[in-house]
């Protein structure tokens, strides 16, 4: 009895195997071929994103996340092949996804923003920008947030998705850019006399690219004055340069020409009836 007992356990221990071996094998060749294709495909997008010379703290993130959803997969598959039921256990991380999501959305929100702005670069650090009511140099571009510097050194922080979902204007794009000004004379002033004197105080300022055409022309005739749009070419980085120059030496200019620059004022006219009241 306990030899026919034993054959009875060596059977049924073939039979499992002939049985499982299998999905055995297969699980582990999912397993093999898997994790070697998830680290192949994380070095090619690692490869990929220095190539488009992505931000290089962004890079570590992207891989990582892409490696770990990849294994995870394929630990599932292997599960499958083993017989195992594994709808729950995708249930079950579905579920713990979205409550995640819910509770973070916001968060999650600023950091897909994050990443689209350093894949895509909108903006680099040192670009000036201008978003959100606020304009500033971008210091800093974090997964989250964006940390500006303004003209008088203060520091403003905020988040990529408040600057993806609204108006940008990126002022350091181009490498040059016009200076648009307007300067108001008096009406009884000389307008050609007006526009010699700001073509010679252009020429003197070595800032402004003097290859480029100088636009000066009225551009409209105000309540107190006659105001004339000048607008030279200069380089990004001189850009308040050239304004500050402008303002300061056409004042002298028109001042030593004998060329007013109005202010608004009102004229008041009293009736007699009035006075007699």
């Amino acid at each position: 009895m306990e030899v026919t007992t034993q054959k009875g356990y060596g059977d049924q221990a073939i039979e499992m195997l002939i049985e499982y071996s299998p999905n055995v094998l297969g699980a582990i060749i999912t397993l093999v071929v898997g994790f070697w294709l998830s680290g192949f495909l994380s070095r090619l997008l690692k490869r990929i994103l220095e190539k488009r010379k992505v931000d290089p703290s962004l890079i570590p993130f992207l891989t990582s996340l892409v490696s770990v959803t990849l294994k995870v997969l394929v630990i599932l598959s292997a599960a499958d092949r083993f017989g195992i039921e594994t709808t729950s256990f995708v249930a079950l991380i579905g579920a713990a996804g979205l409550a995640v999501g819910l509770a973070l959305q916001g968060n999650l929100s600023h950091l897909a923003a994050g990443v689209l702005i350093l894949i895509f670069k909108p903006y680099r650090v040192g670009d000036f920008i201008t978003t959100n009511s606020y304009s500033g140099t971008v210091r800093r571009i974090e997964i989250f947030n964006t940390i500006l510097t303004t003209l008088d050194n203060r520091e403003i922080i905020i988040p990529n998705g408040k600057i993806t979902s609204n108006a940008l204007e990126n002022l350091s794009a181009n490498p040059t850019r016009k200076v648009p000004m307007v300067f108001g004379i008096g009406y009884p002033d000389d307008i050609d006399k007006a526009k010699t004197i700001l073509m010679e105080v252009c020429e003197s300022c070595e800032l402004i690219m003097h290859e480029e055409p100088i636009d000066i022309f009225v551009t409209s005739l105000g309540d107190s004055s006659v105001n004339i749009a000048v607008r030279p070419w200069t380089k990004t980085e001189n850009y308040w340069a050239v304004n500050n120059f402008m303002q300061e030496q056409v004042k002298k200019a028109f001042d030593k020409n004998g060329i007013g620059i109005p202010f608004p004022q009102m004229d008041v006219h009293v009736h007699q009836e009035t006075l007699k009241a």
